[in-house]
């Protein structure tokens, strides 16, 4: 199979500059810095959810992860339904629109004022019906990004394979940091009346939405209908999505060293993924930093990134995967002390700490994804594989931001705490990552 025309090929691109405005805005900077700031009450810090008293961080991590449980729990289905379906482009409409029209939604959040215009609690069902949204958005988001991945290897012949997906990425990153960009100078905008001052960043929750909705009308347009697998399937999608998720783990006793590996991801994605997903709050709460300094701060991280998978991707080539994944944990164990004894109201403390996060946040994910794949038995089954590697992060999230919320209210709601656990996770992670390196060289399996 060759590959498709540049015309399509661009069109599938667009659909990551579409959605990755989603991860930027919503989940990482200005709905994070101000559901912070609305929830500080003249109560404290405190919201009241369907009649029970929670941290408002701590209701904001609960409620991503239990978006990521959904995620974890209908992930092997959808790539079942990846794999012999001739309707990928129907399903990834539906999650696509199920996104945008959530991140539209939270346009309703907003808080009863008192005369001074200060939040003061919500009227009823308006938190609840936003956490709502907030998850979909996020269910939305993942779900459609089942389709579009399980496009790739439609449009793009497999020596084009890694241009291809670079491309996607690259687009992804413009779009989100563009966007980005215009809302910052929506929510810098003087607001009078006051009473309108949260105006701007909800308008932004609908930018999003938008954004999302309308570009991804190009990557519809212009992919073609699917091509179904043509393997015979018996059974339902359900059953068979958990059964592809069976046989991976019942190989994966067969590959020590692979074994070994997804044990450490699974363990270093529980901090990695909710360092990236509560950063902001972190930043809004703890260390008390204008919205302004946050996003900068999260731009920073964006760019980094690209430097930090470079730069990586080099320093395997010349010391293993294993040894510089091993490496970048070290890292992270020390950006987690780091945060810890950050001080309040130190924008140039933040802006370090974001940049050490985002020279091994893009190296550690990027070369995670590489080095299973390297790691893998040569088959054909290598949507099962990928499954059960995508089942395996969002179980981690779920754990990761779910003990980051409950260990902040557990110890006086004091998310520094929080932040210094997720540096055991890192430490446990790189000693499972030792047994893995200990392994390979004693199976002298290569990774090339």
């Amino acid at each position: 199979m060759g590959t498709a025309s540049k015309k399509v090929v661009n069109g599938w691109a667009m659909y990551d500059w579409a959605n990755s405005a989603y991860n930027l805005v919503i989940t990482a900077t200005i709905f994070p810095a101000y559901y912070t700031a609305i929830t500080l009450t003249q109560s404290g810090t405190k919201v009241s959810f369907f009649g029970r008293k929670l941290e408002n961080s701590a209701l904001l991590d609960y409620t991503v992860a239990a978006a990521y449980l959904i995620i974890a729990c209908i992930s092997p289905v959808l790539s079942s339904i990846a794999d012999y379906s001739g309707n990928k482009k129907k399903f990834m409409q539906f999650f696509c629109y199920l996104g945008a029209i959530s991140c539209c939604c939270l346009f309703m959040l907003t808080p009863a004022m008192d005369s001074t215009f200060k939040p003061i609690g919500f009227s009823p069902m308006v938190l609840e019906g936003s956490m709502l949204f907030f998850m979909l958005a996020a269910v939305g988001y993942c779900g459609s990004q089942v389709f579009y991945n399980a496009y790739l290897p439609e449009i793009a012949a497999e020596a084009d394979q890694d241009k291809v997906s670079a491309k996607g990425f690259a687009y992804g990153y413009v779009g989100s940091v563009l966007l980005q960009l215009i809302c910052f100078a929506v929510v810098m905008l003087p607001v009078v009346p006051e009473q309108y001052k949260y105006w701007p960043p909800r308008i932004c929750f609908i930018l999003v939405g938008l954004w999302w909705l309308g570009f991804a009308q190009v990557a519809f347009r212009r992919l073609p209908a699917s091509v179904p697998s043509g393997t015979v399937r018996t059974g339902s999608m359900v059953k068979h999505g958990f059964n592809e998720l069976k046989k991976v783990w019942q190989q994966l006793q067969q590959l020590p060293v692979l074994k070994r590996f997804l044990r450490s991801f699974f363990f270093y994605s529980m901090g990695v993924q909710t360092v990236m997903l509560a950063a902001t709050l972190f930043g809004s709460k703890t260390l008390e930093l204008e919205s302004s300094i946050l996003i900068v701060t999260i731009l920073i991280i964006q760019i980094v990134a690209i430097l930090g998978a470079w730069l990586m991707s080099k320093l395997s080539a010349r010391f293993g995967n294993l040894s510089v994944l091993a490496a970048v944990i070290v890292i992270w164990i020390f950006i987690c002390i780091g945060a810890y004894y950050t001080e309040a109201r130190n924008p140039l403390q933040f802006y370090i700490l974001g940049g050490s996060v985002g020279l091994v946040m893009g190296g550690i994910q990027s070369l995670s994804r590489s080095t299973y794949a390297k790691l893998m038995p040569e088959t054909k089954d290598t949507a099962s594989f990928f499954s059960f590697y995508d089942v395996t992060e969002k179980l981690a999230i779920v754990i990761g931001m779910t003990s980051f919320g409950f260990i902040e209210e557990i110890t006086g709601n004091n998310m520094r705490n929080s932040v210094l656990a997720l540096g055991v996770y890192f430490v446990i992670a790189f000693i499972l990552m030792l047994f893995a390196i200990g392994k390979l060289r004693q199976t002298k399996q290569v990774i090339k």
